[in-house]
């Protein structure tokens, strides 16, 4: 266990289920980062969402609305 202090985030459970999804696709290579640690933190992020909540457990039609509910009207 780390020695690191924590600090608890809330999320919309759309946001967590758009990130979930998106982190379990993306190839992390290729994602610009700056520093090795960003990568880490975003693998981090990912094995937070994976174990500490229900969100794996979301179907298709759940992410589909997840990103309508978050990028719907965002006009991109």
């Amino acid at each position: 266990m780390s020695s690191e202090p924590t600090v608890n985030l809330e999320l919309l459970r759309a946001d967590a289920v758009v990130l979930f999804d998106w982190l379990m696709n993306v190839d992390l290579d290729a994602v610009p980062t700056f520093h090795p640690a960003e990568k880490q933190a975003l693998a981090d992020l990912l094995t937070c969402i994976e174990t500490d909540t229900s969100v794996p457990e979301v179907t298709q039609a759940e992410i589909d609305a997840a990103r309508e509910s978050i990028g719907g009207n965002m006009g991109w």
